[in-house]
């Protein structure tokens, strides 16, 4: 019998959400600098990484060029050059901008397509850009690949794809094959000069979807706190702020391949009743963790990563998907902070958001107080 966060609700979570707010310096990247100053393209930049990814590059001395909507991008980054346009494959002129650009032989030496998920899109804008550019690089999702059932594999797995997307309506069932096929249109464009990531969930500040926040606040607050499974299974997630380390280093060192970026290492690997403790330890709360099993979290409809975020029982279909490997990335420079750096870092980032914002994303995620509270008291009775 399969739980009710199978693979069709699972997909229909998994995009994130992005706003603005300010950002703090990445450390992680402060003792090595690249050989030579990049011209950076980002298509987007105004999301949950690509700030992070901005302030980094400027930092670093490197020159950044925003392409998107122009929805926030001078509030955020008023001195940076942003090309407005609209990547939507109904809007003709929506490329106008970098054509231009294009057209009067304008270069830069890395673009960074940040996170769609229509094949159209990435297509359009990686033949715009072949020859105007000297490597490409894509965030896709580890949802891209086809099996989610066996640990510990790598990237050599096979991935999902889409090949007739141009002609299917996009649907969140849709996210993992659709990301597949971003994938394999940007190798077949630029074959020699690709990379790709493939993060898992991403967390840390900025973290508008809630995922990654709910944990860090709901144990903040203390008292008794519904929590999945009995602790044993592993998660995996990636602070913003680590992935960026790791695309600014390939970026420097002209990196290629496709990666698997989450973490953390596999010789210490993370369970959710680990990322619960260090939330309590960060937090200082008196927060008493109540491990309720699968079954009775289907009966009373908790659902996994939504519900419960950043798990999935380790069972059936997912039964890998809390160890895939990273080793690749590791061995070409991916980094992670301390959990507790990112907990307390997310917390900081939550509590400086404005009233109006804490409240409309407090609801993307996890569990409201009073369905806690019913779900807690239905667990008494039971036991």
């Amino acid at each position: 019998m399969r739980h009710p966060w199978n693979r069709r609700r699972f997909l229909k979570t998994t995009a994130a959400a992005g706003a603005l707010t300010l950002l703090s310096p990445l450390p992680g990247l402060a003792a090595s600098r690249g050989p030579r100053r990049l011209d950076v393209l980002i298509l987007g930049g105004t999301g949950q990484t690509g700030p992070h990814l901005v302030r980094s590059l400027l930092d670093r001395g490197h020159t950044v060029t925003l392409f998107n909507r122009g929805n926030r991008s001078d509030e955020l980054f008023p001195t940076v050059e942003c090309l407005i346009g609209d990547r939507d494959p109904a809007n003709a002129a929506g490329l106008d901008a970098l054509r231009a650009e294009v057209d009067r032989g304008r270069t830069w030496d890395v673009c960074i397509d940040i996170w769609p998920h229509i094949p159209r899109m990435v297509q359009n804008a990686a033949e715009l850009l072949r020859g105007s550019v000297g490597r490409y690089m894509y965030v896709s999702s580890l949802s891209a690949y086809a099996d989610h059932s066996i640990p510990d594999m790598d990237e050599d797995a096979p991935a999902s794809d889409a090949p007739d997307a141009d002609a299917t309506e996009f649907t969140m069932e849709l996210f993992g094959p659709f990301k597949g096929e971003c994938e394999k249109r940007v190798r077949a464009v630029f074959p020699d000069s690709h990379t790709i990531y493939r993060p898992g969930l991403i967390v840390g500040p900025r973290d508008f979807s809630f995922r990654g926040v709910y944990w860090p606040v709901r144990v903040r607050q203390g008292g008794r706190v519904l929590a999945p499974g009995d602790g044993t299974d592993r998660i995996q997630v990636i602070d913003a702020r680590d992935l960026v380390d790791f695309q600014v280093r390939c970026m420097e060192d002209g990196t290629g391949g496709t990666f698997n970026v989450i973490g953390p290492r596999a010789e210490t690997p993370l369970t959710i009743g680990g990322l619960l403790e260090t939330c309590r330890a960060v937090s200082g709360s008196d927060a008493e963790f109540v491990w309720a099993d699968t079954a009775f979290l289907e009966e009373h409809e908790v659902g996994a990563w939504m519900n419960m975020p950043c798990w999935i029982p380790a069972e059936g279909e997912y039964a890998g998907f809390g160890s895939r490997s990273n080793a690749r990335a590791v061995a070409a420079g991916l980094t992670f902070r301390p959990l507790s750096d990112t907990v307390r870092a997310t917390l900081e980032w939550y509590d400086g958001l404005d009233d109006a914002t804490r409240d409309r994303i407090s609801g993307r995620a996890g569990l409201p107080p009073e369905r806690e509270a019913e779900v807690l008291a239905a667990w008494d009775a039971r036991a």
